[in-house]
Protein backbone atom coordinates (compact mmCIF):
# COMPACT_ATOMS: atom_id res chain seq x y z
CA UNK A 1 0.00 0.00 0.00
CA UNK A 2 1.35 3.42 -0.98
CA UNK A 3 -0.16 6.60 0.36
CA UNK A 4 -0.74 9.48 -2.05
CA UNK A 5 0.36 12.99 -1.18
CA UNK A 6 -2.43 15.08 0.32
CA UNK A 7 -2.95 18.82 0.12
CA UNK A 8 -4.06 20.95 3.05
CA UNK A 9 -4.92 24.64 3.30
CA UNK A 10 -3.02 26.45 6.04
CA UNK A 11 -3.63 30.03 7.12
CA UNK A 12 -0.81 31.74 9.00
CA UNK A 13 -0.03 35.30 10.03
CA UNK A 14 1.43 37.39 7.19
CA UNK A 15 4.46 38.44 9.22
CA UNK A 16 5.13 34.81 10.16
CA UNK A 17 4.85 33.79 6.51
CA UNK A 18 7.49 36.33 5.46
CA UNK A 19 9.78 35.08 8.22
CA UNK A 20 9.13 31.52 7.09
CA UNK A 21 10.04 32.36 3.48
CA UNK A 22 13.21 34.08 4.64
CA UNK A 23 14.17 31.11 6.80
CA UNK A 24 13.47 28.66 3.96
CA UNK A 25 15.65 30.71 1.60
CA UNK A 26 18.52 30.75 4.10
CA UNK A 27 18.24 26.97 4.48
CA UNK A 28 18.05 26.41 0.73
CA UNK A 29 14.72 24.59 1.05
CA UNK A 30 11.13 25.19 0.04
CA UNK A 31 8.53 26.46 2.49
CA UNK A 32 6.71 23.14 2.07
CA UNK A 33 9.88 21.24 2.97
CA UNK A 34 10.39 23.35 6.09
CA UNK A 35 6.79 22.83 7.23
CA UNK A 36 7.01 19.08 6.60
CA UNK A 37 10.26 18.85 8.59
CA UNK A 38 8.65 20.80 11.42
CA UNK A 39 5.67 18.43 11.54
CA UNK A 40 7.97 15.39 11.53
CA UNK A 41 10.07 16.93 14.32
CA UNK A 42 6.95 17.60 16.38
CA UNK A 43 5.68 14.05 15.92
CA UNK A 44 9.11 12.67 16.82
CA UNK A 45 8.76 14.24 20.26
CA UNK A 46 5.74 12.04 20.92
CA UNK A 47 6.70 9.42 23.47
CA UNK A 48 6.42 5.74 22.67
CA UNK A 49 3.18 4.31 24.06
CA UNK A 50 3.73 2.67 27.45
CA UNK A 51 2.42 -0.83 27.97
CA UNK A 52 2.61 -2.78 31.21
CA UNK A 53 2.38 -6.30 29.86
CA UNK A 54 5.86 -6.63 28.36
CA UNK A 55 8.60 -8.93 29.67
CA UNK A 56 11.25 -6.23 29.21
CA UNK A 57 11.84 -2.81 27.68
CA UNK A 58 14.24 -1.88 24.89
CA UNK A 59 15.30 1.06 22.74
CA UNK A 60 15.81 0.96 18.98
CA UNK A 61 18.78 3.08 17.82
CA UNK A 62 19.71 3.56 14.14
CA UNK A 63 16.31 1.99 13.77
CA UNK A 64 16.05 1.97 9.99
CA UNK A 65 12.62 0.61 9.13
CA UNK A 66 12.18 -1.38 12.34
CA UNK A 67 13.54 -4.87 11.68
CA UNK A 68 15.17 -5.07 15.11
CA UNK A 69 12.02 -3.67 16.70
CA UNK A 70 9.92 -6.46 15.19
CA UNK A 71 12.41 -9.06 16.44
CA UNK A 72 12.56 -7.89 20.06
CA UNK A 73 8.82 -7.23 20.19
CA UNK A 74 8.23 -10.84 19.15
CA UNK A 75 10.21 -11.92 22.21
CA UNK A 76 7.92 -9.96 24.53
CA UNK A 77 9.70 -6.62 24.56
CA UNK A 78 8.23 -3.14 24.67
CA UNK A 79 10.03 -0.44 22.69
CA UNK A 80 10.23 2.78 24.74
CA UNK A 81 12.40 4.88 22.41
CA UNK A 82 13.52 4.88 18.78
CA UNK A 83 15.90 7.02 16.74
CA UNK A 84 16.46 7.21 12.97
CA UNK A 85 17.69 10.23 10.99
CA UNK A 86 16.67 9.27 7.43
CA UNK A 87 13.29 10.87 6.67
CA UNK A 88 12.21 8.13 4.26
CA UNK A 89 13.03 5.41 6.78
CA UNK A 90 11.20 7.47 9.40
CA UNK A 91 8.13 7.43 7.15
CA UNK A 92 8.21 3.65 6.72
CA UNK A 93 8.73 3.24 10.47
CA UNK A 94 5.82 5.55 11.28
CA UNK A 95 3.52 3.90 8.74
CA UNK A 96 4.15 0.49 10.34
CA UNK A 97 4.42 1.27 14.05
CA UNK A 98 2.48 4.55 14.42
CA UNK A 99 5.54 6.07 16.09
CA UNK A 100 7.85 8.63 14.51
CA UNK A 101 11.47 7.90 15.50
CA UNK A 102 13.42 10.81 16.88
CA UNK A 103 15.98 12.18 14.45
CA UNK A 104 19.72 12.81 14.59
CA UNK A 105 21.05 10.77 17.50
CA UNK A 106 24.02 13.11 17.93
CA UNK A 107 21.59 15.81 19.08
CA UNK A 108 19.72 13.62 21.57
CA UNK A 109 20.50 14.11 25.26
CA UNK A 110 21.31 10.67 26.68
CA UNK A 111 19.69 11.55 30.00
CA UNK A 112 16.39 12.11 28.20
CA UNK A 113 16.35 8.59 26.79
CA UNK A 114 13.94 6.47 28.86
CA UNK A 115 15.31 3.78 31.16
CA UNK A 116 15.38 0.40 29.42
CA UNK A 117 16.54 -3.18 29.88
CA UNK A 118 18.12 -3.78 26.47
CA UNK A 119 19.72 -1.39 23.98
CA UNK A 120 19.46 -2.42 20.32
CA UNK A 121 21.48 -0.72 17.57
CA UNK A 122 22.52 -1.46 14.00
CA UNK A 123 25.08 1.33 14.10
CA UNK A 124 26.94 2.50 10.95
CA UNK A 125 30.60 1.58 10.62
CA UNK A 126 32.75 4.70 10.51
CA UNK A 127 36.51 5.26 10.71
CA UNK A 128 37.77 5.80 14.23
CA UNK A 129 40.46 8.43 14.51
CA UNK A 130 43.23 7.26 16.83
CA UNK A 131 45.59 10.18 16.21
CA UNK A 132 44.33 12.05 19.26
CA UNK A 133 44.56 8.95 21.39
CA UNK A 134 48.15 8.31 20.35
CA UNK A 135 49.08 11.91 21.13
CA UNK A 136 47.55 11.71 24.61
CA UNK A 137 49.29 8.40 25.26
CA UNK A 138 52.63 9.94 24.29
CA UNK A 139 51.98 12.67 26.85
CA UNK A 140 51.14 10.09 29.50
CA UNK A 141 47.51 11.17 29.69
CA UNK A 142 44.77 8.62 30.17
CA UNK A 143 42.09 8.28 27.52
CA UNK A 144 38.53 7.11 27.99
CA UNK A 145 36.04 5.78 25.46
CA UNK A 146 34.83 9.31 24.65
CA UNK A 147 38.29 10.31 23.50
CA UNK A 148 38.52 7.27 21.26
CA UNK A 149 35.08 7.37 19.73
CA UNK A 150 34.29 11.08 19.59
CA UNK A 151 33.09 12.03 16.14
CA UNK A 152 31.73 8.57 15.32
CA UNK A 153 28.17 7.35 15.71
CA UNK A 154 29.41 4.50 17.89
CA UNK A 155 30.14 7.19 20.48
CA UNK A 156 26.42 7.88 20.71
CA UNK A 157 25.79 4.24 21.56
CA UNK A 158 28.49 4.46 24.22
CA UNK A 159 27.21 7.63 25.86
CA UNK A 160 23.70 6.16 26.13
CA UNK A 161 25.12 2.94 27.59
CA UNK A 162 27.07 5.01 30.11
CA UNK A 163 24.10 7.20 31.04
CA UNK A 164 21.35 4.55 31.22
CA UNK A 165 23.28 1.32 31.94
CA UNK A 166 20.86 -1.20 30.41
CA UNK A 167 21.20 -4.82 31.48
CA UNK A 168 22.24 -5.88 27.99
CA UNK A 169 22.64 -4.77 24.41
CA UNK A 170 22.74 -6.14 20.87
CA UNK A 171 24.77 -4.37 18.21
CA UNK A 172 24.76 -5.36 14.53
CA UNK A 173 27.17 -4.42 11.78
CA UNK A 174 28.79 -5.58 8.57
CA UNK A 175 30.84 -8.78 8.57
CA UNK A 176 34.19 -7.04 8.03
CA UNK A 177 33.85 -4.77 11.08
CA UNK A 178 36.78 -6.58 12.71
CA UNK A 179 39.09 -5.86 9.78
CA UNK A 180 37.85 -2.32 9.15
CA UNK A 181 40.62 0.31 9.24
CA UNK A 182 43.25 -2.40 9.72
CA UNK A 183 41.56 -3.65 12.88
CA UNK A 184 41.61 -0.26 14.63
CA UNK A 185 37.83 0.09 14.60
CA UNK A 186 37.28 -3.27 16.29
CA UNK A 187 40.01 -2.61 18.85
CA UNK A 188 38.41 0.70 19.84
CA UNK A 189 34.95 -0.87 20.04
CA UNK A 190 36.22 -3.65 22.32
CA UNK A 191 38.18 -1.28 24.55
CA UNK A 192 35.30 1.18 24.78
CA UNK A 193 32.73 -1.43 25.79
CA UNK A 194 35.19 -2.96 28.22
CA UNK A 195 35.82 0.41 29.87
CA UNK A 196 32.07 0.83 30.19
CA UNK A 197 32.02 -2.45 32.16
CA UNK A 198 30.18 -4.60 29.64
CA UNK A 199 31.10 -8.21 28.92
CA UNK A 200 30.85 -8.71 25.17
CA UNK A 201 30.29 -11.74 22.95
CA UNK A 202 30.73 -11.18 19.19
CA UNK A 203 29.84 -13.65 16.46
CA UNK A 204 29.44 -13.57 12.68
CA UNK A 205 26.19 -15.28 11.70
CA UNK A 206 24.73 -16.04 8.27
CA UNK A 207 21.03 -15.37 7.73
CA UNK A 208 20.89 -18.31 5.35
CA UNK A 209 18.59 -20.97 6.74
CA UNK A 210 16.22 -18.37 8.14
CA UNK A 211 15.76 -16.78 4.71
CA UNK A 212 16.97 -17.81 1.23
CA UNK A 213 19.84 -15.32 1.29
CA UNK A 214 23.55 -15.59 2.05
CA UNK A 215 23.95 -12.65 4.43
CA UNK A 216 26.73 -12.63 7.01
CA UNK A 217 26.67 -9.97 9.70
CA UNK A 218 28.51 -9.51 12.99
CA UNK A 219 26.37 -9.42 16.12
CA UNK A 220 27.76 -8.18 19.43
CA UNK A 221 25.86 -9.12 22.57
CA UNK A 222 26.83 -7.39 25.79
CA UNK A 223 25.88 -7.77 29.46
CA UNK A 224 26.42 -5.36 32.35
CA UNK A 225 29.35 -6.51 34.49
CA UNK A 226 28.33 -4.20 37.34
CA UNK A 227 25.13 -6.20 37.67
CA UNK A 228 26.24 -9.68 36.69
CA UNK A 229 30.03 -9.89 36.96
CA UNK A 230 31.70 -11.94 34.24
CA UNK A 231 31.62 -15.55 35.48
CA UNK A 232 29.36 -16.82 32.72
CA UNK A 233 29.30 -17.56 29.02
CA UNK A 234 26.87 -16.66 26.26
CA UNK A 235 26.19 -18.64 23.11
CA UNK A 236 24.14 -17.33 20.20
CA UNK A 237 23.32 -20.93 19.23
CA UNK A 238 20.46 -20.13 16.82
CA UNK A 239 20.82 -23.04 14.39
CA UNK A 240 18.16 -25.11 16.14
CA UNK A 241 15.68 -22.27 15.62
CA UNK A 242 15.87 -22.39 11.84
CA UNK A 243 12.79 -23.78 10.05
CA UNK A 244 12.90 -27.51 9.31
CA UNK A 245 12.55 -26.87 5.58
CA UNK A 246 15.37 -24.65 4.37
CA UNK A 247 13.90 -21.57 2.67
CA UNK A 248 14.71 -21.26 -1.05
CA UNK A 249 14.35 -18.44 -3.54
CA UNK A 250 11.09 -19.63 -5.08
CA UNK A 251 9.45 -19.39 -1.64
CA UNK A 252 9.59 -15.59 -1.69
CA UNK A 253 8.66 -14.90 -5.33
CA UNK A 254 5.38 -13.25 -6.24
CA UNK A 255 3.18 -15.15 -8.72
CA UNK A 256 2.63 -12.12 -10.96
CA UNK A 257 5.13 -9.31 -11.44
CA UNK A 258 4.84 -6.02 -13.30
CA UNK A 259 6.85 -5.82 -16.53
CA UNK A 260 8.68 -2.76 -15.21
CA UNK A 261 10.91 -5.09 -13.18
CA UNK A 262 12.19 -6.85 -16.33
CA UNK A 263 15.60 -5.55 -17.42
CA UNK A 264 15.75 -3.47 -20.58
CA UNK A 265 17.74 -4.86 -23.53
CA UNK A 266 20.32 -2.12 -23.00
CA UNK A 267 20.87 -2.88 -19.31
CA UNK A 268 20.90 -6.66 -19.81
CA UNK A 269 23.47 -6.35 -22.61
CA UNK A 270 25.61 -4.10 -20.44
CA UNK A 271 25.54 -6.52 -17.50
CA UNK A 272 26.46 -9.48 -19.70
CA UNK A 273 29.37 -7.61 -21.30
CA UNK A 274 30.54 -6.36 -17.91
CA UNK A 275 30.51 -9.90 -16.49
CA UNK A 276 32.34 -11.29 -19.53
CA UNK A 277 35.05 -8.63 -19.29
CA UNK A 278 35.77 -9.38 -15.64
CA UNK A 279 35.62 -13.14 -16.18
CA UNK A 280 38.32 -12.78 -18.84
CA UNK A 281 40.48 -11.01 -16.25
CA UNK A 282 39.94 -13.81 -13.77
CA UNK A 283 37.67 -11.75 -11.53
CA UNK A 284 34.41 -12.97 -10.07
CA UNK A 285 32.50 -9.74 -10.64
CA UNK A 286 29.23 -9.95 -12.48
CA UNK A 287 25.53 -10.41 -12.09
CA UNK A 288 23.99 -13.12 -9.92
CA UNK A 289 21.17 -15.34 -11.17
CA UNK A 290 20.54 -17.98 -8.50
CA UNK A 291 18.63 -21.21 -8.94
CA UNK A 292 15.02 -21.00 -7.80
CA UNK A 293 15.71 -23.82 -5.33
CA UNK A 294 18.84 -22.11 -4.07
CA UNK A 295 19.74 -18.96 -2.15
CA UNK A 296 20.68 -15.49 -3.29
CA UNK A 297 23.69 -13.30 -2.81
CA UNK A 298 23.53 -10.58 -0.16
CA UNK A 299 20.90 -7.94 -0.88
CA UNK A 300 22.60 -4.53 -0.75
CA UNK A 301 21.42 -0.94 -0.47
CA UNK A 302 22.58 -0.38 -4.06
CA UNK A 303 20.14 -2.94 -5.45
CA UNK A 304 18.01 -0.13 -6.87
CA UNK A 305 20.75 0.75 -9.38
CA UNK A 306 20.56 -2.32 -11.62
CA UNK A 307 19.56 -5.30 -9.46
CA UNK A 308 22.61 -7.15 -10.71
CA UNK A 309 23.41 -9.09 -7.53
CA UNK A 310 20.06 -10.90 -7.61
CA UNK A 311 18.37 -11.45 -10.97
CA UNK A 312 15.44 -13.77 -11.61
CA UNK A 313 15.63 -15.98 -14.72
CA UNK A 314 12.48 -15.62 -16.85
CA UNK A 315 13.42 -18.10 -19.56
CA UNK A 316 15.52 -17.87 -22.72
CA UNK A 317 12.96 -15.74 -24.57
CA UNK A 318 12.78 -13.00 -21.96
CA UNK A 319 15.29 -10.83 -20.16
CA UNK A 320 15.74 -11.54 -16.44
CA UNK A 321 14.11 -9.28 -13.90
CA UNK A 322 15.02 -7.79 -10.58
CA UNK A 323 13.19 -8.58 -7.35
CA UNK A 324 10.16 -6.50 -6.45
CA UNK A 325 10.25 -4.51 -3.19
CA UNK A 326 7.85 -7.03 -1.63
CA UNK A 327 10.18 -9.88 -2.60
CA UNK A 328 13.08 -7.96 -1.04
CA UNK A 329 11.02 -7.61 2.13
CA UNK A 330 10.41 -11.37 2.17
CA UNK A 331 14.08 -12.02 1.46
CA UNK A 332 14.83 -10.20 4.73
CA UNK A 333 12.09 -12.08 6.58
CA UNK A 334 9.55 -9.28 6.87
CA UNK A 335 5.91 -10.41 7.04
CA UNK A 336 3.62 -9.52 4.15
CA UNK A 337 1.68 -7.35 6.59
CA UNK A 338 4.65 -4.95 6.65
CA UNK A 339 3.62 -1.82 4.75
CA UNK A 340 5.80 -0.54 1.91
CA UNK A 341 4.77 3.10 1.52
CA UNK A 342 7.76 4.64 -0.26
CA UNK A 343 9.01 4.52 -3.85
CA UNK A 344 10.68 1.38 -5.22
CA UNK A 345 14.07 3.10 -5.10
CA UNK A 346 13.68 4.00 -1.43
CA UNK A 347 12.29 0.57 -0.60
CA UNK A 348 15.27 -1.18 -2.21
CA UNK A 349 17.66 0.97 -0.15
CA UNK A 350 15.73 0.35 3.05
CA UNK A 351 15.52 -3.42 2.75
CA UNK A 352 19.14 -3.61 1.56
CA UNK A 353 20.20 -1.81 4.74
CA UNK A 354 17.97 -3.87 7.01
CA UNK A 355 18.45 -7.05 9.04
CA UNK A 356 17.22 -10.62 8.61
CA UNK A 357 14.25 -10.35 10.94
CA UNK A 358 13.82 -14.05 11.90
CA UNK A 359 17.54 -14.37 12.65
CA UNK A 360 17.50 -11.33 14.92
CA UNK A 361 14.32 -12.68 16.53
CA UNK A 362 16.19 -15.87 17.40
CA UNK A 363 19.15 -13.89 18.79
CA UNK A 364 16.80 -11.66 20.77
CA UNK A 365 15.31 -14.76 22.38
CA UNK A 366 18.75 -15.92 23.47
CA UNK A 367 19.63 -12.52 24.96
CA UNK A 368 16.33 -12.29 26.85
CA UNK A 369 16.82 -15.83 28.13
CA UNK A 370 20.34 -14.97 29.34
CA UNK A 371 19.20 -11.75 31.05
CA UNK A 372 16.48 -13.66 32.92
CA UNK A 373 19.02 -16.29 34.00
CA UNK A 374 21.52 -13.65 35.15
CA UNK A 375 18.82 -11.70 37.00
CA UNK A 376 17.92 -14.79 39.01
CA UNK A 377 21.56 -15.46 39.86
CA UNK A 378 22.12 -11.82 40.82
CA UNK A 379 19.12 -11.95 43.15
CA UNK A 380 20.61 -15.01 44.86
CA UNK A 381 24.11 -13.58 44.87
CA UNK A 382 25.40 -16.69 43.10
CA UNK A 383 28.10 -16.87 40.45
CA UNK A 384 27.97 -19.12 37.42
CA UNK A 385 28.95 -22.29 39.32
CA UNK A 386 26.52 -21.68 42.19
CA UNK A 387 28.91 -20.36 44.86
CA UNK A 388 28.19 -17.18 46.77
CA UNK A 389 29.89 -13.96 45.70
CA UNK A 390 29.69 -10.28 46.46
CA UNK A 391 27.01 -8.91 44.16
CA UNK A 392 28.24 -6.26 41.76
CA UNK A 393 25.89 -3.44 40.92
CA UNK A 394 26.04 -0.01 39.40
CA UNK A 395 23.00 1.25 41.35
Amino acid sequence: MKYQNKQINLKIDGHLYEKLKEYAKDEGKSVQHILTESLVSMMARKQEPVYKDGKFTFIDLFAGIGGMRIAFTKQGGICVFSSEWDKYAQKTYFDNFDVMPQGDITKINAQEVPDHDILVAGFPCQPFSIAGVSKKNSLGRATGFQDKTQGTLFFDVCRILEAKRPKAFLLENVKNLKSHDHGNTWRVIQESLNQLDYEIFPQIIDGQGFVPQHRERIFIAGFDRRRYGNLYDFQFDVDNQKPEKKPVLRDILEPEVNEKYTLSDKLWTFLQNYAAKHKAKGNGFGYGMPELDGVTRTLSARYYKDGSEILINQGKDKNPRRLTPRECARLQGYPDSFKITVSDTRAYKQFGNSVVVPLVTAIAGKIVEKVEELDKKAERGDDSDGTHKLQQTGH
